[in-house]
């Protein structure tokens, strides 16, 4: 299969994540899930999602729709389209599916998947994490990951304004 067509066969409906997820879940492997509005693609992702993709054997990724996005960032956000994001997303090695939700908590998508671990960034406490309640319940695990300093799209887009540039 040509690399962009294996990029886009990542990106998925919440049918068909629904069925990957039971048939990875069916040959034994843990699936980690995590969301996110992933507007600027930066080295704080990268360092973020390849540490939650070490605690699972699948990485499923949650984006937030580019209304969802709007509705929590505000109007000047996101910054990239939906079709620009989730390829971006697709194309890391250790992000194994992306699926779009338009809510403005992925509760739906995780009672949906039902993934093993659950993972934020580190300004999340477990506890305070949507989903886990789920995730726990089903004997899964919920963790916070930290934050590498420095790099947010916020912080970005502010040095951007400033004129500091990137």
């Amino acid at each position: 299969m040509p690399f962009f067509e294996h990029i886009q066969h990542k990106i998925q409906s919440w049918e068909q994540v629904s069925r990957t997820a039971a048939s990875w879940r069916a040959t034994g492997d843990r699936i980690v899930f995590t969301n996110g509005c992933f507007d600027i693609l930066h080295y704080g992702h990268i360092h973020y999602l390849s540490a939650a993709r070490d605690l699972g054997d699948r990485l499923i990724v949650g984006m937030n729709s580019g209304a969802s996005v709007s509705r929590l960032k505000g109007p000047t956000r996101p910054i990239n389209d939906e079709h620009t994001r989730t390829h971006l997303l697709a194309s890391l090695l250790f992000v194994d599916a992306v699926v779009i939700f338009d809510q403005d908590t992925p509760f739906d998508l995780i009672q949906l998947l039902q993934p093993d671990i659950l993972v934020k960034g580190g300004d999340w406490k477990p506890e305070q994490i949507i989903g886990s309640d789920i995730v726990i319940a089903r004997g899964g695990r919920v963790l916070s990951l930290p934050f590498v300093d420095g790099y947010s799209t916020t912080s970005i887009e502010g040095r951007i304004k400033n004129g500091s540039g990137l």
